[in-house]
């Protein structure tokens, strides 16, 4: 796989929900190993465009396409981690079993093979989570509950990895450890993630897509406060955390 195979495109692409225009006329495309932050308003298409690049909702007019194929075909090159994880937290599920379920589907016989096992393994390796496979889901902090749904998404041995708003619910030094992961990910797959926090994005990201009903794609080079304001309005988090606004620092309301 080379940096100009294209892993998603996407061409003139509409889509409603009945009669509401949610995405109208989207043109991109996203390149293998490239790394995507994908912003905009409540309502604005982003979970819509994400469902469409999933094969979970299709097109109203226009294509997806991921590698070429469509998202259906094509599904099982996608880890997808998505934005909340609904979990009883007092059932008793280990973290090497939640990993396992990214592994679903993959065995016609509908059982865990030695291929599977050696997946997960490698997935957990992937997250350093190697030595709490046997440890409960549900006694991991945020940070590491967020790598273990990243495994699950690796374990499914895709080229692409979306991600939805995941660092919502995690510390700053965890959301420190989930970016240095996701750069080391990036070097193997595409990585495109929603979030409403933009102020990284120059650190991590090459390109950010703005969803507003119609779509713009723009190097991170281009991204200021302004071009955001103009496009969202207040509607965005513009955080940085290596960086204070005035001596005072961040008022939040």
């Amino acid at each position: 796989m080379t940096g100009q195979t294209v892993a998603i495109e996407v061409q003139d692409l509409s889509f409603a929900y009945d009669d509401a225009w949610v995405l109208t006329d989207v043109n991109f495309a996203v390149d293998a190993l490239d790394s995507v932050c994908v912003v905009g308003p409540n309502g604005g298409g982003k979970t819509t465009l994400i469902k469409l690049i999933l094969g979970l909702l299709e097109p109203v007019q226009g294509s997806v396409r991921v590698f070429g194929g469509s998202p259906r075909d094509e599904r099982k090159r996608i880890g997808y981690v998505p934005q909340y994880a609904h979990y009883d937290a007092q059932f008793p599920i280990s973290v090497m079993e939640v990993v396992s379920l990214g592994r679903l589907g993959h065995s016609l016989s509908g059982y865990y093979t030695k291929s599977d096992r050696k997946a997960v393994l490698s997935a957990l390796e992937a997250v350093n989570l190697t030595n709490l496979a046997d440890r409960s889901f549900s006694s991991l902090s945020g940070g590491q509950r967020q790598r273990v749904l990243i495994a699950r998404a690796l374990s499914s041995g895709g080229d692409i990895l979306i991600l939805d708003e995941p660092t919502a619910n995690i510390d700053h030094q965890s959301e420190q450890q989930f970016f240095a992961l996701l750069e080391k990910l990036n070097q193997q797959m595409t990585i495109l993630m929603v979030t409403h926090e933009v102020g990284f994005a120059s650190t991590f990201f090459k390109r950010i897509i703005c969803v507003n009903n119609q779509v713009y794609i723009h190097p991170t080079s281009e991204l200021t406060g302004e071009l955001i304001q103009d496009m969202y309005g207040g509607d965005l988090r513009m955080i940085r955390h290596d960086h204070r606004c005035r001596e005072e620092g961040h008022e939040h309301d």
